[in-house]
């Protein structure tokens, strides 16, 4: 039998030996620059092609943000149009989803009396996508105005057929974006999937799709891992926001990201997700920052 003293011996060496297992990760610490590299958000999983909506930070110069964007790894930034294409290709960023050839969010494709400024706005902007090397342009349904769904249909895929030929050679994706009608913006026609699903089955090309924002059909309807997984073929770019507030995209709010970003993944989306919240927080970079992160599955 072990007399005290040897098991005090034994004891001690154990407690040693606990000691320097426990300082190993310590005694093999990153430098500060090496942690600062592993910290950075360069080397994201690469499940996901990362964007920021460039609205959510207007108080932020725009070289700031992209420089951020750069920095935390996102591949572009979105609702940028021509006049500021050249800051974004000096930090090597893409337009992810172009903007400037519509109207308003309010006069849009189902009012035939705009069909003529559209038409021929995005006519020219399709051009200059193409020529840019980007890929990607937003288009509106327009409000109702007493307007039934059916109208709006027949008078979107009347419109939007004069344009999407054009579209097609030039290699550009028409998306209309998915709007809640409940809080955001009132009256707002595709206010639901299945009226944006049947806008692209009508007009029947690759080259028309929906802007699906999560935040805004959370909202009006809901159930939006399932809407993903069977409408993907219809749905090119996503758009991310906090519910209720439509901020940061965290613990706060109702919809867990990680889920919906591993729905879309799984979908085989080879597009673009953009962060649209409003930052809430002071630091508005570091709000951008955290999400990317939560996002990145």
């Amino acid at each position: 039998m072990a007399t005290d003293q040897n098991r005090r011996k034994a004891i001690k060496h154990i407690l040693a030996g606990s000691a320097v297992v426990a300082a190993g990760p310590a005694l093999s610490a990153f430098t500060p620059a090496e942690k600062k590299e592993k910290d950075s958000m360069t080397s994201l999983k690469g499940n996901i092609n990362h964007s920021v909506c460039r609205w959510c930070y207007g108080g932020i110069e725009l070289n700031e943000l992209a420089a951020a964007a750069k920095e935390i790894g996102l591949v572009g930034i979105d609702l940028v149009g021509p006049k500021d294409w050249a800051t974004l290709k000096k930090y090597d960023l893409i337009s992810t989803m172009c903007n400037g050839a519509e109207i308003s969010l309010t006069k849009g494709w189902n009012d035939k009396q705009y069909h003529g400024t559209l038409i021929k706005n995005y006519t020219e902007h399709i051009e200059l996508v193409a020529q840019a090397g980007y890929t990607n342009l937003i288009c509106f349904s327009g409000s109702r105005n007493g307007m039934d769904d059916e109208t709006g249909l027949k008078n979107c895929t009347e419109g939007l057929k004069q344009i999407i030929g054009l579209a097609e050679k030039k290699g550009v994706t028409i998306q209309m974006e998915l709007l809640n009608s409940k809080v955001d913006h009132k009256d707002y026609m595709c206010d639901r999937t299945h009226w944006g699903v049947e806008l692209c089955k009508r007009i029947g090309s690759p080259n028309f799709k929906l802007l699906y924002d999560i935040y805004h059909m959370q909202i009006d309807e809901g159930d939006v891992i399932r809407t993903i997984r069977d409408h993907h073929q219809y749905l090119g770019h996503y758009h991310t926001g906090g519910v209720p507030g439509r901020h940061e995209i965290d613990e706060s709010q109702e919809l867990y990201y990680p889920a919906i970003m591993r729905a879309i993944v799984g979908v085989g989306h080879k597009g673009y997700v953009a962060q649209e919240f409003i930052p809430a927080a002071a630091d508005k970079l570091g709000s951008l920052r955290a999400a990317i992160k939560i996002c990145d599955v």
